[in-house]
């Protein structure tokens, strides 16, 4: 799969609005058929700084990913509520789902 992950800086009076902000565009990816998984998550101690977490079924998903229109029109709608360009990290990795965490197994 190809597993992303990304850190986005959004300016300080739109930061509690991110989530609806972007929410058309989480919607239609999440909705994509080689998504596995699309979710936010923010980061507690920067409360204008958000975590996308992403996975994709293969190289080809994410190539469709962002050859998609809703990636292109996320490329012209969502800067101008950042502060910075965003940072990623984006591997290939074995797997298709998420593995327990075995150091805090839970009986």
């Amino acid at each position: 799969m190809i597993f992303i992950t990304a850190k986005f800086k959004v300016k300080p009076e739109h930061a509690d609005n991110w989530p609806e902000i972007s929410r058309d565009f989480t919607e239609a990816c999440q909705a994509e058929e080689g998504c596995l998984w699309y979710f936010w998550s923010r980061t507690l101690d920067d409360p204008t700084e958000y975590v996308l977490v992403e996975a994709f079924k293969d190289p080809d998903a994410g190539a469709a990913h962002v050859n998609s229109d809703h990636f292109k029109q996320a490329q012209q709608d969502l800067p101008p509520y950042l502060q910075e360009t965003p940072k990623i990290i984006s591997q290939e990795v074995d797997g298709t789902d998420w593995n327990e965490l075995g150091e805090l197994a839970v009986d």
